[in-house]
């Protein structure tokens, strides 16, 4: 199982946006939010869910795979870097090929751009920025040891399924104990595909 990472508890967000605050803060970012903060539901409810970067350990992120610069580094440790800006040329497969929807492209800059866990901070035994702000634990860093001693009982998913493939992440999901299936369904239902209802 995994060591020390985040843990996202979507149960905990209220939607207040410190950890978009506090990671456009980090210095290696320069001014820029690597995290995204998503309202599921729009006008109809305040639910809201951080989405940061999760590492996706097995098969090898598929960000990383598709890269046809090798601008993204994936350390010994499991970190998915960033991509480097003397290799990236925006091409945006990074984009397309994350089941997370994590990567974004800056088109001025034509530059990749994504969480990296503040690999800056962690590689130091640091928090990374975004939970060291988070006020209600929805981003926790830690072990899961730790995270079962504050909260126990809690249940994690580090496995997702998009169809038939099972992605394994470095970021693990707290999910509701009593409605729990593994590996964790990813991405939402398929409903409609060129206007037909599939459902």
């Amino acid at each position: 199982m995994m060591g020390r990472t985040i843990f996202i508890d979507p149960g905990r967000c209220i939607g207040c946006q410190a950890c978009v605050s506090a990671c456009r803060e980090c210095d290696s970012h320069r001014g820029k939010s690597m995290i995204h903060l998503d309202y599921t539901e729009p006008g109809t409810s305040v639910a809201s869910l951080p989405t940061v970067c999760m590492h996706c350990e097995d098969p090898v992120a598929p960000c990383a795979e598709v890269c046809p610069a090798d601008a993204i580094l994936v350390t010994a440790d499991g970190v998915v870097q960033q991509a480097d800006t003397s290799r990236c040329i925006g091409c945006a497969n990074c984009v397309n090929a994350c089941p997370f929807g994590v990567p974004k492209i800056d088109l001025q800059a034509k530059l990749q751009m994504k969480c990296n866990l503040c690999y800056d901070r962690t590689a130091y035994g640091l928090a990374p920025m975004c939970a060291t702000v988070c006020p209600t634990g929805a981003l926790f860093y830690g072990t899961l040891e730790e995270l079962r001693a504050e909260r126990p009982g809690v249940q994690v998913a580090d496995s997702f399924a998009f169809g038939d493939v099972v992605v394994s992440t470095g970021v693990a999901m707290v999910v509701p104990a009593d409605k729990v299936e593994w590996p964790v369904p990813g991405g939402l239902p398929v409903v409609e595909i060129n206007g037909v209802d599939v459902r």
